[in-house]
C-alpha cells in the first residue's frame, strides 16, 4: 500500500431507486449512455482516472482539485443542457485529502469525506471541502456560498462545505416564499459559539433551545421550530433569504462566548422584510445566572415585537432553574443526540441521561428525553428488550409528569408510551395537551397526525400534519410529518395520494420501515403489485423478521379494518403470517 495527496470525487444519481422504480430499463439505458457520451470522456480530458463504479455512482481520483472541480463544472452543466428527457440529475462531492492506494482501489478519511460531501450536494450541484476550496478559489472563476461547518457521519473533525450550483439546473428554481402569517411571527438561529472550544457547542445550543422555548409559549407568536431553524447553523445567511423560506417577520441571531463562569450573550432582532435591525442587546452574566439572563432575552424580544400584546396577552411562565448546572448540562447535551435520530446517537443520549439522573434523579428535562430516547429506540428497531425499554419509558415519563405535567416533552413523552401501548385515546390526549402548552411545537402536532390518521380521523390529522410542516419545513423529523398525511389517505381509501406521501417520506429517510410499509401496502392496493414488492423486498432487509403477527403487535387502528387493508396490501407484497 501507499500513501499519496489526492482530490477525489464521489457522484451518484439523485433520487435514483425512485426513478429505477418508476422505468427500470429506461433509466439505466440514460445511465449509460450519459457515461458513454459525457462523463467519462470529461473525466478523460480533465485527466481524472476512474477508480470504481458503484451501482450509479462512481469514485475518480484526480491530480489536481483544479481538474477534478473543472470536471465536475463541465459534467453539471452538460447533463442540464441535455434537458429532462435525456439527463438524470447528479450529486458531486469533491475532497483534497490523504488516502491509501491499495491495487486499483482507494481507502482512507480523504475518500470518506469526498462520500459524504456527495450527499450534502444539491441534485446538478457541488458541494466541496474547504480544502478544496482554498485550492481553487481564485483559480477558475467560480461562485462557491459557505455552507457552513458540517458533522460528517465518523469523520471526527467537523468539515466546513462550500457549494457551487448549476443555475441552469431545474433543481435551483426560485422557491416560492412562504406568505406571512396573520399574526407575529420569529425564527430564532443558532448562535455562534465564540468561544474558541467545540465541547461548549451544546452551552450555546442549549441557551437558544431555551429561548426557542420560552418564546413558543405566547399564543399570539407563531416561532419556527429550532430542528429547522438549527439546519442553518454555521452557514452564511442572509436574514431577508430566511424571512423567505420560513414565511416570518422577524429573524433573530447572535453569539456566545463563555469564559471560566462568566457568559457575554448578543444578540439582534432583524425585520426579514425590510433588512432593518429592531432590536439588539448584549450580556455579560454569571453563568450560574443563565436562567434569568434566559428570561431577560425573551422579555426584550418580545416587547420589541409588540408591546402591547405583551401586557394583554402574555402569561410569563418563568423555568424554576435546576439546583445544578451539571444536570442541565447533560440534559442539553443528551437531548441534541436524542433529536439526530440516528442508532448511534441513541445510545449516547441514553448514556448522557442516565449519568445526568446519578446528579439529580428527579430533574424532569432528564426524566423525559430518556424516556422519548427509549421509545425512539423501539420504534426504529434499536432496542435489545422492547417490553423492558417500553416499561421503564412509562416509569421515567410518569415520574416526570408527577414533577411538572406542564412540560411539552413530558406530555410527548407519555402519548408515545400510551400510542405504543395500544391507548390512541390516551395518547391523542397527551398530545393535545402539548400543543395546547406550545402551540409552535411542531414535533407535537407532527405526532398528533399519526394517532388521528390511525385513530380514524384522515383529515383532521392531514391538517395537523400540514401545521407541523408549516412550523418547521426542515425539520429532520419530515418523515414522520409525511408518514402521517400518507397514513391519513390510506384510511380514507385515496391510495394514490398515500403513494405520494409515503413516498416523499422514504425520500426524506429512506431506511424508517413505517414509511415502506405504508408504501408497499398502499402501492399494492393501487394494483401497481411489482413496485410493491420491490419496495417490500427493501423493507426486509430492514426488517428480515417482519410478520403479519409481529406488525399487529406494534400497530394499531381505531377502526380494525383499516388494519386488515394495510395487512392485506403487505401479504400481497410479499409479507409472511
Amino acid at each position: 500500500m501507499e500513501r499519496k495527496l489526492a482530490a477525489i470525487l464521489a457522484a451518484d444519481v439523485a433520487g435514483f431507486s425512485r426513478l429505477v422504480g418508476a422505468d427500470e430499463e429506461g433509466t439505466l439505458s440514460v445511465l449509460r449512455s450519459l457515461h458513454t457520451s459525457i462523463i467519462e470522456p470529461l473525466i478523460r480530458e480533465h485527466r481524472g482516472r476512474i477508480v470504481k463504479f458503484m451501482g450509479d455512482g462512481l469514485l475518480v481520483e484526480f491530480q489536481s482539485a483544479v481538474d477534478a472541480v473543472r470536471c465536475a463544472v463541465d459534467w453539471q452543466t452538460r447533463l442540464a443542457s441535455c434537458g429532462n428527457e435525456n439527463a438524470l440529475a447528479f450529486r458531486i462531492g469533491i475532497n483534497l485529502g490523504d488516502i491509501v492506494v491499495d491495487r486499483d482501489d482507494i481507502l482512507g478519511d480523504g475518500v470518506n469525506i469526498a462520500a459524504r460531501l456527495e450527499g450534502l450536494a444539491d441534485p446538478g450541484g457541488i458541494a466541496l471541502s474547504d480544502m478544496v476550496f482554498q485550492n481553487v478559489r481564485a483559480k477558475l472563476g467560480l461562485e462557491f456560498h459557505d455552507d457552513g461547518l458540517h458533522t460528517l457521519k465518523n469523520i471526527e473533525t467537523p468539515v466546513r462545505v462550500w457549494k457551487w450550483v448549476n443555475s441552469a439546473s431545474a433543481a435551483t428554481k426560485a422557491q416560492v416564499p412562504l406568505p406571512l402569517p396573520g399574526k407575529p411571527s420569529i425564527a430564532v438561529l443558532a448562535f455562534d459559539n465564540m468561544s474558541n472550544d467545540p465541547s461548549q457547542e451544546y452551552f450555546c445550543d442549549g441557551v437558544v433551545e431555551d429561548l426557542i422555548t420560552e418564546l413558543s409559549k405566547y399564543h399570539w407568536l407563531m416561532v419556527i421550530a429550532r430542528n429547522t431553524t438549527f439546519t442553518f447553523k454555521g452557514a452564511s445567511v442572509d436574514v431577508k433569504d430566511i424571512g423567505r423560506q420560513l414565511g416570518v417577520r422577524y429573524v433573530m441571531e447572535g453569539s456566545i462566548r463563555k469564559s471560566g463562569d462568566r457568559v457575554r450573550i448578543t444578540a439582534q432582532m432583524v425585520d426579514a422584510v425590510s433588512g432593518s435591525h429592531v432590536w439588539a442587546e448584549r450580556y455579560d452574566r454569571e453563568v450560574a445566572d443563565v436562567f434569568a439572563l434566559q428570561d431577560e432575552i425573551t422579555q426584550a424580544v418580545a416587547g420589541a415585537i409588540q408591546p402591547t400584546l405583551i401586557s394583554a396577552e402574555a402569561d410569563r411562565a418563568r423555568r424554576t432553574p435546576p439546583e445544578n448546572m451539571v444536570a442541565w448540562d447533560y440534559a442539553v447535551r443528551g437531548r441534541w443526540h436524542v433529536l439526530r435520530l440516528t442508532q448511534e446517537d441513541n445510545a449516547i443520549a441514553q448514556t448522557l441521561l442516565r449519568t445526568g439522573l446519578k446528579h439529580d434523579p428527579e430533574h424532569v428535562p432528564l426524566l423525559a428525553f430518556l424516556s422519548f430516547g427509549l421509545i425512539n429506540a423501539v420504534f426504529f428497531g434499536w432496542s435489545s428488550d422492547p417490553v423492558a425499554w417500553i416499561t421503564e419509558a412509562r416509569e421515567l415519563a410518569e415520574k416526570a409528569a408527577a414533577l411538572d405535567e406542564n412540560d411539552v416533552w413530558v406530555q410527548c413523552a407519555l402519548g408515545l408510551c400510551q400510542f405504543i401501548a395500544k391507548q390512541p385515546g390516551e395518547a391523542v390526549g397527551h398530545l393535545r395537551k402539548a400543543i395546547e402548552l406550545n402551540p409552535s411545537f411542531a414535533l407535537g402536532h407532527g405526532y398528533l397526525a399519526l394517532q388521528l390518521a390511525y385513530a380514524g380521523h384522515p383529515e383532521e390529522a392531514i391538517q395537523e400534519a400540514e401545521t407541523a410542516i408549516r412550523l418547521s419545513p426542515r425539520d429532520p423529523e419530515l418523515f414522520h410529518f409525511y408518514v402521517a398525511v400518507g397514513t391519513a389517505h390510506f384510511v380514507a381509501g385515496r391510495y394514490e395520494d398515500a403513494v405520494e406521501w409515503a413516498e416523499r417520506s422514504v425520500c426524506e429517510r429512506p431506511a424508517v420501515p413505517g414509511s415502506l410499509r405504508l408504501l408497499a401496502s398502499s402501492l399494492a392496493h393501487q394494483g401497481a403489485s411489482e413496485r410493491a414488492m420491490q419496495v417490500f423486498s427493501q423493507l426486509r432487509e430492514i426488517s428480515p423478521a417482519i410478520s403479519a403477527a409481529g406488525i399487529r403487535n406494534v400497530i394499531h387502528f381505531g377502526n380494525s379494518a383499516d388494519l386488515e387493508r394495510y395487512i392485506s396490501g403487505l401479504k400481497r407484497a410479499g409479507l409472511p403470517d
